[in-house]
């Protein structure tokens, strides 16, 4: 079933996007630096915490509340598109590694995707939480990009299934955000996490960097995020799943900026990220795909 998204108040979902981060801030906090922290190896070799899953849980039986017939893709427990026409994407927390060393930049991102009567795909509502960087970035499509501060800290009344009026009435610290103005990758600071994945493409990414104004190995879903705000020009990465991109893309998106995979393909099912303030796109894309 495609979704007419005009059907549909982006606010309200975005409104219900930032109740699911703070219940999700909530939790993941709490298990932040935990000296009980339960660690073990999913069947990739990649990490998960007793806190990525506790989080994911508690989203779906949220959504399963309010959103019943949206699908979810989540990370820790499969998919479900649902019969809306629209389904949300979770990675509970982005930066296990960083999380589970007690580095702050992890993030919880939810994202809502909807699928046209033609079936293309499109991230509508997007929404990183920081709660341990005390950030939150979140866009709505055709609403722009936003920053809070010490995460909104908002009431939203999950609880309450009587009403799905999710209202924001106190943005607490919001912003606006924008990328930058730089049109050269000379002049340009480009973040991107390590040199692992990237294959025949890493000779072309080095002489990139080598040639860059600055580079930084931030990584994760803070280079995108900086590159919204326009800190950052540029932040690649080679290889990432539907849930580390989906969030970041609209929000880079509604900041002014343009994200694809490192082929120059839009959108976040491509495999790989790159954001960029549009500015620099063409030049990147081509100087990774020489």
């Amino acid at each position: 079933m495609s979704a007419d998204l005009n059907s549909f108040d982006l606010l309200d979902d975005l409104a219900l996007a930032h109740a699911l981060a703070d219940l999700a801030d909530a939790i993941s906090l709490d298990r932040y630096q935990a000296q009980d922290l339960v660690i073990t190896n999913k069947p990739d070799n990649t990490p998960v915490t007793d806190a990525d899953r506790a989080v994911e849980t508690a989203i779906r039986e949220a959504l399963a509340t309010h959103r019943h017939t949206d699908g979810l893709v989540g990370e820790e427990f499969g998919s479900d598109k649902g019969s809306s026409g629209r389904y949300w994407v979770i990675d509970p927390i982005d930066g296990t590694k960083n999380f589970m060393r007690g580095v702050p930049t992890w993030a919880t991102l939810i994202a809502l995707v909807n699928i046209d009567s033609f079936g293309n795909e499109e991230v509508v509502v997007g929404i990183a939480s920081a709660p341990a960087l005390a950030r939150r970035w979140s866009a709505a499509k055709g609403h722009g990009a936003v920053v809070r501060f010490n995460s909104g800290n908002i009431d939203t009344a999950l609880d309450d299934t009587s009403d799905d009026n999710f209202s924001d009435p106190h943005a607490i610290n919001e912003k606006k955000i924008s990328v930058s103005k730089v049109a050269s990758l000379s002049d340009a600071s480009i973040s991107y996490s390590d040199f692992v994945g990237w294959g025949d493409r890493l000779e072309p990414f080095q002489k990139m960097l080598a040639n860059a104004w600055r580079t930084r190995g931030i990584g994760d879903f803070w280079s995108h995020m900086l590159v919204a705000e326009g800190a950052v020009d540029v932040a690649i990465e080679p290889s990432l799943a539907l849930w580390d991109m989906a969030a970041l893309d609209i929000i880079v998106r509604e900041a002014g900026g343009t994200f694809t995979n490192t082929a120059g393909q839009t959108g976040p099912f491509g495999g790989s990220g790159v954001s960029t303030n549009g500015l620099l796109h063409n030049a990147v894309i081509n100087g990774l795909n020489p």
